[in-house]
């Protein structure tokens, strides 16, 4: 199956979650970025898209909530390498009662090129029992306000079609 992945000016639609050079330190034997820091920019820049819907780690703390990511769809474009300048969107997918599905986009803006994209499930967990547990209505709310966002964009996210929430 072909996919279809988004131009760089169409993920500009989307705000930027992080922006940085890549370290020396992530360089591995190959000379580019080793795997494992791929999903570092996801780390790093993941929690940004909650935070824009009012949703940080302050509120987590208080809930005695967070989420838990159950799946992940990573997809190399291009190498990055030592001192590449790297951007990341984050598009809000889909979501069920506990679960949500989105797509993460990293951009190596010193090449203009799509470098990687991660699909992604993650799950609301209760804190203290470590299970499942529905989204609080201020997250679901949220999240449901970024994926009519996200779905009014012209384009259509390059998904996997094995993750569903």
């Amino acid at each position: 199956m072909l996919m279809l992945y988004p131009k760089i000016e169409q993920l500009r639609e989307l705000p930027v979650q992080l922006n940085m050079a890549i370290p020396p330190e992530w360089e591995d034997r190959n000379g580019h970025v080793n795997v494992q820091f791929y999903l570092a920019l996801y780390e790093l820049g993941g929690w940004v898209v909650l935070e824009e819907i009012g949703v940080d780690e302050d509120w987590f703390s208080r809930h005695q909530v967070s989420q838990f990511d159950l799946e992940h769809h990573l997809n190399y474009r291009a190498e990055l390498k030592v001192g590449d300048q790297v951007s990341t969107y984050s598009r809000v997918l889909g979501r069920t009662e506990k679960r949500f599905h989105g797509m993460y986009f990293i951009v190596n803006e010193t090449s203009g090129r799509l470098a990687a994209t991660l699909e992604y499930i993650t799950a609301s967990v209760d804190m203290n029992t470590r299970r499942t547990t529905p989204f609080r209505e201020e997250l679901a709310s949220g999240l449901d306000q970024l994926i009519d966002k996200h779905r009014a964009l012209g384009w259509t996210a390059p998904v996997c079609g094995t993750l569903n929430p």
